[in-house]
């Protein structure tokens, strides 16, 4: 009986304190940082690998986040030049993920994907060049200085992740 006991309150404690982390769990996620092409130098690798080729990134041309929990997800223009011309009309950008997130308010897994800005739709493909989603992009005409390829923090939160005057918008 006495064991009972114990183990009943062992079990509420572990539970409020379960509780009580999850807010401050949530508030480390909500945060990020935006990384420019400088920091994810050191994090992309030279080549990636997409429906079967591997291809040269553009540094230069890339972005991402990191957010407060120490996660990232990134993003570089390819040099799609050695593939069909089917597969360049969906495919610009390497995209990686380390955390589920939502881009254009569709749900993404942790993983790599290609990605296309497409007249005025983001295409998101597996690496096989299999479509998943497609998701409506926005137009920001008030862009200062618009490249082929940047994140942003976006004013209601979460970030964008744009090429040139077009964006989505990911959240967590």
């Amino acid at each position: 009986m006495r064991m009972q006991a114990i183990w009943k309150t062992a079990a509420m404690t572990a539970l409020a304190a379960a509780v009580l982390a999850a807010p401050m769990t949530a508030a480390a996620q909500a945060g990020g940082t935006v990384l420019k092409p400088a920091d994810t130098e050191k994090l992309l690798p030279e080549k990636v690998y997409y429906k079967g080729q591997s291809a040269t990134i553009q540094v230069r041309n890339s972005g991402g986040i990191k957010f407060a929990d120490g996660f990232y997800v990134l993003s570089t223009l390819v040099d799609t030049s050695g593939y069909s011309s089917d597969v360049q009309a969906k495919y610009q950008a390497y995209f990686i993920t380390e955390v589920p997130i939502k881009i254009g308010g569709h749900d993404l897994a942790a993983g790599i994907y290609g990605i296309g800005f497409v007249g005025e739709k983001l295409i998101v493909t597996d690496v096989g060049a299999h479509d998943l989603f497609t998701a409506p992009t926005v137009q920001d005409s008030a862009i200062k200085r618009p490249t082929p390829l940047q994140m942003l923090t976006d004013p209601s939160g979460g970030f964008r992740l744009y090429a040139q005057r077009h964006y989505v918008v990911i959240t967590r």
